[in-house]
């Protein structure tokens, strides 16, 4: 199968030369991590349609890109109701709880076949590229090797091939220390490209880069309350992300911790009369737990419940709470442009689930080489 060009040309040139338009398919695009990313690579890319099942993502989406370019549903309803689009690039992240190394693992989670609708999205759009990223543990799954196999000569994705690694988002800009699988496939009518060259090895940037000219007190403990209709349902926002910093109402045994925390510290430092009594007959296990994140050092990975500090590693290095909104949506590199929509919750598992914005940009600009 010879690969077909997807790609429009731009008329308005300022150097005299035809500008190539690059058509982006985002699936499971979440509140579009992967999309900021390419766009902040290249103004040559550009997305042509989101696919979100989660209504407040979706909006988070649309608020920030354009609601025309968003279908709110699922990737198995988009695909019997729309047709898909020819474009040069498809990405995406199939969402990997069924397999992740966080909470009980269930190989039999429906979510982890929807790589399934990927596929097919592959074998309607015939992209020349593909941009696959979940979480490092993808690599050893079945679905992975499901993945693989679709990829020889007997199988479904024969036409194409993929490169893949375990990438530290540290080592290509981020402020967080987060390792994903990626996933890089090409037509087979093209040559490999191979993985993107770490920028960042050896002077990675910290989380005081991060907060710099962020206030460090906190006031609020509640987003305002406007609202905007997104897809026939009224929802928070949109909000601009230093208007998410906003903090939580602690207990009095909360703050008594977080006091007793030193720089750097974590539950391992609390007396006796401040340990929960699940902690008291644990001396071992993960030093992040209600941690602080070090000055000098990228923020460990962020996830989803980060305004808890007894998820992780997620205090503010010296004030006494856990990370803003606002201050997660920096560490993931979201930029001042992009608008959240939704409650905190959900606002916070957004953040969390997010490619970080300066990874997604440099897989575009590798690509980009080869555009």
């Amino acid at each position: 199968m010879t690969l077909q060009l997807a790609a429009e040309v731009d008329p308005t040139v300022a150097t005299g030369r035809a500008t190539q338009t690059i058509t982006v398919l985002d699936l499971f695009a979440g509140a579009g991590g992967l999309t900021a990313g390419f766009h902040a690579a290249s103004d040559r890319y550009r997305v042509t349609r989101a696919v979100e099942l989660d209504t407040a993502a979706a909006a988070t989406f649309a608020a920030t890109f354009g609601e025309d370019l968003v279908y709110r549903g699922g990737i198995e309803d988009w695909l019997r109701d729309e047709d898909v689009p020819k474009v040069d690039v498809i990405v995406g992240g199939p969402p990997c709880q069924g397999f992740s190394m966080l909470g009980k693992r269930n190989s039999e989670d429906q979510r982890n076949f929807l790589w399934q609708e990927y596929a097919a999205t592959i074998l309607r759009a015939q992209p020349k590229y593909f941009v696959v990223e979940n979480v490092a543990a993808f690599a050893k799954s079945q679905q992975f090797e499901d993945f693989t196999l679709a990829t020889q000569s007997d199988g479904v994705l024969r036409d194409y091939a993929f490169e893949w690694s375990i990438l530290n988002a540290a080592d290509y800009g981020a402020f967080q220390a987060r390792k994903r699988a990626i996933l890089i496939g090409r037509h087979r009518d093209l040559p490999p490209v191979g993985m993107p060259e770490p920028t960042h090895v050896g002077r990675h940037r910290t989380v005081l880069e991060a907060f710099r000219g962020i206030p460090p007190e906190v006031a609020q403990t509640r987003l305002d309350d406007r609202s905007q209709e997104f897809f026939g349902v009224e929802l928070p926002g949109a909000f601009r992300p230093f208007e998410l910093h906003v903090g939580r109402d602690y207990t009095e045994i909360s703050m008594r911790r977080f006091r007793a925390i030193p720089p750097g510290g974590n539950r391992f430092d609390l007396p006796d009369d401040l340990l929960a009594p699940c902690w008291r007959g644990h001396k071992s296990g993960s030093g992040d737990v209600m941690g602080r994140l070090h000055w000098n050092k990228p923020a460990v990975t962020i996830r989803t419940e980060f305004f808890k500090p007894e998820k992780g590693r997620y205090l503010h290095p010296t004030e006494h709470r856990a990370i803003t909104h606002y201050e997660a949506a920096v560490l993931q590199g979201f930029p001042d442009t992009h608008r959240f929509v939704g409650s905190k919750t959900e606002i916070a598992r957004q953040i969390g689930n997010a490619v970080p914005i300066p990874l997604g940009r440099v897989i575009a600009d590798h690509l980009l080489k080869w555009l």
